[in-house]
């Protein structure tokens, strides 16, 4: 190739380089949060739970000495969502010793351990197996075999504890394994990691999805579109998220149903406020549930999404984020608001596999709850 002489090369060298893109706001939040959370990973590979109090040092001081097993889960997933996988990159490290605390936390019966007691038991264990399946397909080796192996352990249990017994809450899950109520809170978990288990190969009959569906369309309210907590309860936002995105993975037969879209307009109706209860835990399911719905959904959505995360609730000078006094961000503290944020912030980023939107046309007569 013939390099350029005279006046063209002077030209060419002396022109202005082309600038960069300016980054969004999200890009740079969710950047500082993912810098929190890599600054306040204990040494046995996990992140705490608890508030600021239980948490001491969370803005520079002493570290607590104990991870939490569904606090962990949730941050590698943070991790996961913003493109780093294990043992690559800068925080692959840091993935993988968060992923191995997690299997450890497991206990003989397949039960991830809760250091809350039975009323976190079933959220717990659906949190972790959720994150180990997102991660199967991350994983290569020996690593890969027993994280497989943790995972189908976790699934049985998933399974086992669905309620069966035609009650009201026949399909759904509750707190703890061993019981007979259900509510669409623990359901949601479960459901969630069931779909990214099967992708990932793990055998889930159709039989309890399909259980699991009617369970949920008990909790939906036909007057306001919402979804309830239980099916005696009242409609809230963050529930009318997990309804939508419970269908949405159940099948593509439900995907953008009258009855999700319904509940869809609900959420624009509707703003989390971030000093209501669950405020971290509405985000993260009406994001998820707003992104597959998709088109003017999540059109109408994503800039509210971004005020309250940005703007009414933005994280602290530490990259962090904090709750405002609903109940579990505050029990939970800013590890886990902080994995919550930027897991709604990156569902559009499409790196973790359970956020793939399903966007071809529904076949009527196709009744596989695959998609």
């Amino acid at each position: 190739m013939r390099l350029p002489t005279g006046l063209a090369a002077v030209l060419i060298a002396s022109a202005p380089l082309a600038a960069a893109p300016p980054r969004e706001p999200m890009d740079e939040a969710i950047d500082r949060g993912l810098k929190f959370l890599r600054q306040t990973q204990l040494q046995d590979g996990g992140w705490p739970g608890g508030g600021q109090n239980a948490f001491p040092g969370w803005d520079g001081g002493q570290r607590g000495s104990a991870g939490d097993p569904a606090v962990t889960a949730l941050a590698v997933m943070a991790f996961l969502s913003a493109g780093h996988v294990p043992g690559e990159g800068r925080d692959g490290a840091a993935v993988e010793r968060g992923i191995r605390f997690v299997m450890n936390s497991q206990q003989q019966n397949g039960v991830f351990a809760s250091q809350f007691g039975g009323m976190t038991e079933m959220y717990y264990h659906g949190i972790c197996t959720l994150m180990l399946a997102e991660a199967a397909g991350m994983a290569e080796g020996r690593s890969a075999d027993e994280l497989r192996q943790r995972l189908e352990a976790a699934v049985k249990v998933v399974l086992h504890a669905q309620r069966r017994g035609g009650t009201r809450d026949d399909g759904g899950w509750r707190y703890q394994v061993n019981g007979w109520d259900a509510d669409l809170s623990v359901t949601g978990w479960q459901l969630m990691a069931l779909r990214a288990a099967r992708n990932v190969g793990c055998d889930v009959p159709a039989d309890r999805i399909k259980a699991a569906v009617r369970y949920i369309q008990r909790c939906h309210d036909p007057a306001s579109g919402g979804y309830r907590y239980t099916t005696a309860s009242q409609v809230t936002v963050p529930c009318t998220g997990t309804g939508i995105l419970a269908l949405e993975l159940c099948g593509k037969e439900y995907h953008r149903s009258p009855e999700a879209m319904k509940a869809g307009r609900y959420i624009l109706d509707h703003n989390l406020n971030p000093g209501t209860s669950h405020f971290f835990y509405g985000v993260y399911y009406t994001s998820q549930a707003m992104f597959q719905l998709g088109d003017e959904f999540w059109k109408g959505y994503r800039p509210r999404l971004h005020d309250a995360l940005l703007r009414a609730n933005p994280p602290r000078p530490g990259g962090e984020w904090t709750g405002r006094g609903g109940f579990d961000d505050t029990r939970f503290g800013p590890c886990y608001c902080t994995s919550m944020a930027i897991l709604a912030l990156t569902v559009e980023y499409r790196y973790l596999p359970i956020y793939q939107r399903f966007e071809e046309p529904v076949e009527k007569d196709d009744k596989d709850p695959d998609r």
